[in-house]
């Protein structure tokens, strides 16, 4: 048992030095970029979102870059979608609404909708968000100059994450508690391993040659956690990319209460575990219950240092993703319980093979 325990002890060490190390090597963006003026061309997916679309539309058309076309794909939504959407681009002709004319087999519709938007597209930048995105001034010039600064194909944001009911600040926080305590998110763009690689499919940003020249969303037609998989297959291709978490200006609130958090994180949760169902189990078990195994085996100062790091890592990740630390303090256990909640039901669904999504069966 104190061999595992001293496994568990370095464990935690590791993901506090992971999260230090995300703190401290923050990329921050151009603060400005007086030479770019390239259309950008921003492409929404989007499905059942009557809730959601007006707010960014509302941004983008208010937003201080002006060079941008908007195009909204209204996949067989059976809201008010298209009929907001087609309010706006009776006040801005930047926006043009495109309705599917069906899904086509062997697609998934996130996917198929991102593929026909970039046939579309013109803009030399192609920027993916999701509709309950919401974007501040200055970051799509911002994002399109730290692109070009470092010959990216592909930039990705982890959005701030607004959260409202508790259920939200008891599962949401977790996204950026893993990825940001096993991932160096410098390495991202530093290095050309595959595995270190990651992406957000709420804001995406392509250079348009790049894109067209690998069709990265046909690619993953059938991906239903399409982002990582096309960060990996960039960084396969030797094609950088960068993904950065923390900006006020990007923010989005994911989910409305605890069971959608708990539907949508399981549909790729074990994606952070390079889509391993065992690693997922284990990270659970060692960052949940690990603090018995070591208060069992270990000397009382090893378990005392073991807590302080605990809680030093959860206050780390909190100021890196922008979140409240007092916040993820106070819902530290639920937050746990969460986790085990997601990974149990990621297994259930990949052992029944399915998995429904704004009434689209995604398994």
């Amino acid at each position: 048992m104190t061999t595992l325990a001293w496994f568990i002890f370095a464990f935690i060490f590791l993901q506090f030095a992971v999260a230090i190390v995300n703190l401290i090597f923050s990329q921050s963006f151009p603060q400005s970029n007086s030479g770019f003026n390239n259309l950008v061309s921003v492409l929404i997916p989007a499905r059942n979102e009557e809730n959601n679309i007006a707010n960014l539309l509302t941004d983008l058309i208010y937003h201080d870059y002006k060079n941008i076309e908007i195009l909204v794909f209204n996949d067989q939504s059976t809201d008010k979608t298209g009929e907001i959407v087609t309010g706006f681009t009776q006040k801005d002709a930047r926006v043009k609404l495109i309705n599917s004319e069906g899904l086509p087999e062997g697609w998934l519709g996130k996917n198929h909708a991102c593929h026909s938007l970039s046939k579309l597209a013109t803009g030399k930048y192609l920027l993916f968000l999701d509709s309950d995105v919401r974007i501040g001034n200055g970051i799509i010039k911002q994002t399109c100059a730290f692109s070009e600064k470092h010959k990216l194909g592909l930039l990705s944001i982890f959005p701030r994450q607004i959260m409202v009911t508790a259920g939200e600040k008891a599962a949401v926080p977790l996204m950026h508690f893993i990825l940001l305590t096993l991932l160096p998110l410098i390495l991202v763009r530093k290095t050309g391993f595959s595995s270190l690689a990651a992406a957000n499919g709420q804001f995406m940003l392509f250079n348009a040659e790049t894109y067209r020249k690998t069709l990265p969303h046909e690619k993953m037609k059938i991906d239903k956690v399409e982002d990582i998989k096309i960060a990996r297959y960039f960084k396969n291709e030797g094609i950088k990319i960068a993904c950065i978490t923390g900006k006020e200006s990007v923010s989005c609130r994911m989910y409305n209460g605890f069971s959608e958090a708990v539907h949508g994180f399981s549909k790729n949760v074990t994606q952070f575990f390079g889509n391993s169902f065992s690693l997922a189990i284990l990270f659970w078990l060692v960052t949940t219950c690990g603090f018995i195994v070591v208060f069992l085996a270990l000397p009382k100062t090893i378990f005392i240092s073991y807590l302080i790091i605990f809680i030093l890592t959860r206050i780390t990740v909190s100021i890196a993703a922008k979140q409240s630390v007092i916040m993820n303090i106070i819902f530290l256990i639920p937050q746990q319980l969460a986790l085990g909640l997601f990974v149990l039901k990621a297994g259930i669904n990949r052992y029944k093979k399915q998995y429904v999504w704004k009434g689209r069966n995604i398994s």
